[in-house]
């Protein structure tokens, strides 16, 4: 089994170079674990101190349990991974089986960024977008799916994922093997991304 990494700004298009690669594999050859999935359980907070959480910070996400679900995907155990509702700020009662694959792709923001779990990783990649992509697409994503403002989303943008992106998800870009610059538009990187994987998976038939 080989566990690949992908982080990067939010919006920096890491769903889409994911998808991409998906697409190019036989069926059945990848798993893919989304970050956002680990958010903390926050059931034993209030409304309002759930809707006050910084998701862009590392204290955000549940690290043991992420960790833990990839060391027994990587030991041939399936799991049952956790899914969360922004909408709530809180994890839902339904979880996704997620089987053992030839290839397991752990895509978020932070994904490079905690040790213990960068060290189980075989490839680990950054998705590299221009700040001012990144928020044009953050604006269309949370207006849309997440019911905000358009000046909630700049107010956000200035006071937290600016800020929390210099600090936490920028410098993880030192720990990739391969940087995507543009992410889904750049052709060639997931060109070279997909042949890599398509290698693997032919090793392992």
């Amino acid at each position: 089994m080989t566990i690949i990494g992908i982080a990067g700004g939010t919006g920096s298009g890491k769903t889409t170079v994911v998808r991409k690669i998906a697409e190019s594999l036989p069926p059945h050859c990848a798993a893919v674990v989304p970050l956002d999935s680990y958010y903390n359980d926050t059931t034993h907070m209030t409304e309002e101190e759930r809707h006050a959480i910084n998701f862009d910070h590392p204290d955000a996400f549940d690290w043991k349990l992420l960790i833990e679900h990839i060391r027994m995907l990587k030991e041939g155990i399936a799991v049952e991974q956790p899914t969360y509702s922004y909408l709530i700020c809180n994890r839902l009662p339904e979880t996704i089986h997620v089987e053992p694959k030839p290839v397991i792709i752990i895509e978020g923001i932070m994904t490079l960024i905690n040790k213990k779990l960068r060290d189980m990783m075989d490839f680990k990649i950054f998705v590299d977008t221009d700040d001012d992509v990144r928020l044009i697409r953050n604006i269309r994503r949370d207006v849309v799916e997440r019911g905000r403002t358009v000046e909630m989303v700049l107010d956000r943008y200035e006071k937290v994922l600016k800020p929390m992106h210099e600090q936490f998800i920028e410098p993880t870009k030192k720990f990739a093997d391969l940087i995507i610059p543009r992410g889904g538009d750049n052709k060639s990187g997931i060109h070279i991304l997909k042949t890599y994987i398509e290698g693997i998976v032919t090793r392992v038939k």
